[in-house]
């Protein structure tokens, strides 16, 4: 009997070691909703932050240990919207699953096509982005860089935040439904940089009356579609024994009911104006994402309490008149005028510099500590999980990245990841090849 009492008790605490548990100790913690604390520990248990105390903080013999001397512990990044893990190779087509058919999808997932094994996921992860939000289709449009009404989409589906460690899809998904995608229509323009280019090409350009019918229809057709759902969210209440499932105004009623957030892809500021009389009217809560420009509209933006997640600060200014600096000084207005803001790529390719578009806003007017929120608890925040990710708080689960640095550095390295706990290998396809190519002979 005490044998088994011994071989259990023993088992437990094997269990405990290899269970997501460890502390982190004389490290410098910045949870970025607090005050830094200097020469700290932090123990997680069971993948969760348990306790955040000092040097001498107590812990079982047992527990793993990971002396952070000269670190800096912060919690992980995320990347607001993003390709990753539904784009490999973007010009082969069978290697991408962002272009849906169909006008309205909203029950189709991100998620769902997620691919676990893809070379983007830890290539994208090793500059310390521990999450992403993953939208089911491609965010361009004819409405400029994201967002508009070149594509007969409008709702692509539903955007899900994803861990970017596990085995499966199922493993990594945070909210399968966080948002729903929506390509709000917008009067198409070609940046001055890109005429010459179509010219080129043979592209014929749409006449401005021509673009405006299609912008009213689509209007139409929007607002058509969302009063079908409601009528369907209606006789569900009412229990209607002659209603037919239908899984796309299934897939509404979260929206409807204010649970889900729509996130409008939009560029431009003559765009804010009509997408907020849109919500207003059907009553429903929304997220302005690829702002390039805000106009006069960032007043309204404030009073209705409408987030934007901010699009490149690295890309040009698409009219040959705007400011040389309209993109990496637009997070910094936005942030001044009182919205609430967040970063994000909008593709695969280039996920792993979010910190850098983040930095990038800082020398142009946005306070530093407000570019880390805005890669951190913001999104959180934003997409109703700030219980969970986002900072380093008593509680929350423990992703956080283990630097030598300011993680929104080029230089700063990542030394340890935790994705819920579980220590996250750092390499990836770049380092492989750095390792390869340093070590010819």
């Amino acid at each position: 009997m005490k044998t088994s009492i011994l071989f259990l008790a023993a088992a437990v605490l094997a269990m405990a070691a290899a269970n997501d548990t460890f502390l982190v100790r004389n490290v410098t913690v910045h949870p970025v909703t607090g005050p830094n604390v200097d020469n700290a520990s932090v123990l997680v248990v069971d993948g969760k932050i348990s306790e955040i105390g000092g040097a001498k903080l107590i812990t079982p013999k047992t527990t793993k240990v990971f002396d952070g001397k000269g670190l800096h512990l912060y919690p992980g990044m995320i990347n607001s919207a993003t390709e990753v893990g539904m784009s490999e190779i973007s010009s082969v087509r069978e290697s991408a699953d962002t272009n849906e058919i169909g006008q309205f999808d909203p029950q189709l997932r991100a998620a769902i096509a997620f691919n676990p094994s893809s070379e983007h996921v830890p290539v994208t992860r090793a500059n310390g982005i521990t999450s992403v939000m993953v939208l089911p289709a491609t965010a361009g449009g004819g409405g400029g860089m994201r967002g508009g009404g070149g594509s007969n989409q409008v709702i692509s589906g539903q955007v899900s935040l994803m861990h970017l460690d596990g085995w499966t899809w199922e493993e990594m998904a945070i909210n399968m439904g966080a948002a729903m995608e929506l390509k709000f229509p917008a009067i198409a323009g070609v940046p001055a940089r890109f005429a010459e280019m179509a010219a080129a090409m043979g592209m014929q350009r749409t006449s401005y009356a021509e673009q405006k019918r299609g912008y009213e229809k689509a209007l139409v057709d929007m607002h058509g579609f969302f009063d079908q759902a409601r009528r369907y969210q209606k006789s569900k209440a009412g229990k209607d024994a002659s209603l037919k499932t239908d899984l796309r105004f299934e897939a509404m009623i979260p929206v409807l009911e204010g649970k889900m957030p729509v996130m409008m892809m939009v560029s431009k500021a003559k765009s804010v104006k009509d997408v907020v009389e849109f919500a207003d009217k059907e009553k429903i809560k929304i997220v302005i994402a690829g702002l390039d420009e805000f106009g006069d509209y960032a007043a309204l933006l404030k009073v209705r309490n409408i987030p934007v997640i901010c699009g490149p600060t690295l890309a040009l200014p698409n009219n040959e008149d705007d400011a040389y600096d309209q993109q990496p000084t637009l997070p910094g207005q936005l942030f001044k005028a009182g919205v609430k803001i967040a970063f994000a790529t909008f593709d695969v390719q280039f996920a792993r510099n979010l910190p850098y578009q983040a930095a990038t806003a800082v020398p142009y007017g946005l306070p530093y500590e407000e570019a880390l929120k805005a890669v951190t608890i913001n999104p959180a925040e934003i997409f109703g999980v700030s219980d969970k990710i986002g900072s380093i708080e008593k509680g929350k689960w423990a992703d956080m990245i283990l630097t030598d640095g300011d993680p929104l550095e080029t230089k700063t390295q990542i030394k340890h990841m935790f994705i819920k706990g579980h220590e996250v290998d750092l390499t990836s396809r770049h380092t492989k090849l750095y390792e390869k190519y340093m070590g010819r002979q």
